[in-house]
């Protein structure tokens, strides 16, 4: 398993800008849950966090944990973490003068974008039943265009509503909106950005970019609907329903279709 690097004097300065700058926004958009967990975890503001020192915290609330990774994660694996209540955390941090865009996660956003959620049990039990649709849709007997097109609905889920998600009251429970200093504010202020209320058959035909902000967001009233929309999710996944959703992004990788079809991950739970 990977573990921490050493964390340099300009890594703790990227930590401490970034910490710094989006409390007010936490403040303004962010919701009460969130509010919550980031005063759980006790995060220190000007220094990269330890994972045991996150989990130290976090474990006794719902028995999440933040799991050191290196690099890319394949789909299955990622999901099946979830099932398992461990959250795969990048442990390297981007650089002081890139904070406002990263491709890929990493650190802040993990530890002070997701991690505070994992603290609230509606939220991590949600993230624990998308993981066994994951192990559900890992068991079916699909052709590959099918599983793939299962994949890229769960992603799209994951990306509308774990990502970029929205909560009734205009407040921000989606990582990507909270670990960003410039999008928080503009999911909620914008005019120009749509808002509507979470409906499945919407959301798995809807395609993605990441390379800007987000025109299109969608609202859930409460982590308890969340939960009930995932198994949704899980009984369309098994109707069929989800074996020939709309084309478009995201791409799935090979690797991520492979890691759904490899048997030695479904030994029983």
């Amino acid at each position: 398993m990977p573990t921490q690097p050493h964390y340099t004097p300009e890594n703790h300065q990227a930590w401490r800008l970034l910490y710094a700058r989006m409390l007010p926004k936490w403040q303004r958009y962010a919701n009460p849950h969130f509010l919550k967990g980031i005063n759980a975890l006790s995060l220190d503001p000007y220094h990269v966090p330890l994972l045991q020192d996150v989990n130290r915290f976090l474990q006794p609330l719902t028995g999440f944990r933040a799991k050191a990774v290196s690099g890319y994660v394949p789909a299955f694996q990622f999901f099946d973490c979830l099932r398992q209540r461990e959250f795969p955390t990048t442990v390297t941090i981007r650089r002081a003068d890139q904070l406002d865009y990263l491709p890929e996660p990493d650190i802040f956003h993990d530890i002070a974008g997701h991690v505070p959620m994992h603290t609230d049990p509606h939220f991590a039990e949600t993230l624990v039943r998308f993981g066994e649709c994951a192990r559900t849709a890992a068991q079916l007997d699909t052709s590959p265009e099918q599983l793939t097109s299962i994949i890229r609905a769960m992603a799209r889920f994951f990306w509308f509503t774990i990502e970029f998600g929205l909560m009734a009251d205009r407040k921000v429970y989606g990582s990507g909106l909270l670990s960003s200093y410039g999008e928080i504010e503009h999911a909620i202020e914008s005019p120009t950005v749509q808002r509507y209320p979470l409906q499945l058959e919407w959301v798995i035909n809807q395609s993605f970019e990441i390379d800007h902000y987000q025109p299109l967001l969608f609202i859930v009233n409460s982590f308890e609907h969340l939960y009930e929309l995932v198994s949704q999710l899980e009984q369309w996944m098994i109707q069929g329903k989800l074996n020939n959703v709309a084309p478009g992004e995201p791409l799935i990788r090979e690797e991520d279709l492979q890691s759904f079809r490899t048997e030695t991950h479904l030994a029983p739970a």
